[in-house]
């Protein structure tokens, strides 16, 4: 599935309040809609047909690479080869950050949830770095991350693949693609983004030594460029307060029901917009568990993606999920603070 760090709403928003030229946004919103059949093809091959990671890709050669796209697009992937496995830094530090962080994350999967890469079995971590010109965004696009050079106005310029959250949020989208495959639509697509960004966060805490009381809870801190204003591109903590445009609620009752009718402004049906609301529910379990974030809230949601969520979970399947799955690996009490979590937040 092709998940954007920066929805295509958020784009079209900072262009009508003349924060950045409309043109600009032009080449992400083609970039999406060209890569759009392709998510849905990948995704439908590996839940539906029983395909497994190299059959889609071939088998791997090395583990992690990096590329250089040299300002191309989709077409042009995945690239240069600039940096693999076993080598050094090299000159670039786009090339660097990206290999380095992708390292990080996969460190992360593998030493606390016992997940050796995205799809559990060692598919080799591809990244390109420098797609298209000044391009303000990241994604995954169901076999690799990909990291635009920012233009200075949305985001910083090489802060994409510098965030270790960006990174292991979008590296976390392709866990989704080979757990519970949660369709890109609705409230499925909304756990899916939540997800991301819980596991962006997680793997920033880890790297950091940081508990669930020390941790900022914020996905894309001080990355921002000077057009979209603010502290992040998301906060789990406080959602609809990381910028300017944030519209992420943090209760059901300010849920936004939008159609997933292709029209970039809906966001796939809110699934970046109605996100807060999983995002605050894994911060208040984690934070009342508290300790390392990791070590209880973080195997618990875990353990509901790859065991018990499927393609069409809602937030009222992802809140029982999570309660049976803190049930089953540490008792009642955490199991109790995770119905409590979901219920704060309007869902039970």
């Amino acid at each position: 599935m092709v998940c954007f760090i920066l929805p295509a709403h958020l784009l079209i928003e900072l262009a009508e309040a003349g924060n950045v030229d409309l043109r600009d946004t032009i080449p992400t919103l083609l970039a999406s809609a060209a890569l759009r059949t392709q998510r849905t093809t990948l995704t439908e091959a590996i839940q539906f047909l029983g395909l497994g990671a190299d059959q889609l890709r071939g088998p791997a050669s090395e583990f992690k690479a990096v590329h250089d796209v040299q300002g191309g697009d989709e077409r042009d992937l995945p690239g240069v080869l600039r940096r693999k496995e076993g080598g050094g830094a090299v000159g670039d530090p786009a090339v660097n950050d990206a290999f380095d962080n992708a390292d990080r994350t996969y460190d992360f999967f593998r030493d606390v949830l016992g997940r050796h890469s995205v799809d559990g079995h060692g598919l080799k971590l591809v990244s390109t770095v420098h797609f298209g010109r000044d391009f303000d965004n990241a994604f995954w696009d169901g076999t690799q991350m990909v990291y635009g050079d920012g233009s200075g106005k949305v985001f910083q310029p090489g802060a994409l693949a510098r965030d270790l959250s960006v990174v292991g949020h979008e590296i976390t989208h392709g866990v989704v693609q080979y757990t519970a495959g949660l369709r890109y639509r609705k409230q499925s697509g909304a756990l899916n983004e939540s997800m991301a960004n819980v596991f962006g966060s997680l793997v920033k805490q880890h790297a950091l030594g940081q508990s669930a009381d020390q941790a900022d809870w914020l996905v894309g801190a001080g990355i921002l460029g000077t057009q979209l204003q603010g502290v992040a591109l998301r906060s789990m903590k406080d959602p609809g307060k990381a910028h300017q445009l944030d519209r992420q609620p943090a209760h059901m009752r300010a849920y936004v029901d939008l159609p997933d009718d292709g029209n970039p402004r809906n966001d796939h049906g809110g699934v970046h917009i109605n996100s807060g609301i999983p995002n605050k529910a894994f911060h208040l379990a984690a934070t009342r568990l508290g300790g390392n974030a990791w070590e209880r809230a973080g195997k618990v949601w875990y353990d509901a993606l790859a065991t018990k969520l499927g393609v069409n979970s809602n937030f009222v399947d992802a809140a029982a999920a999570t309660a049976a799955s803190a049930q089953a690996l540490f008792g009642s009490e955490v199991a109790n603070v995770v119905r409590s979590a979901w219920n704060d937040v309007g869902v039970s």
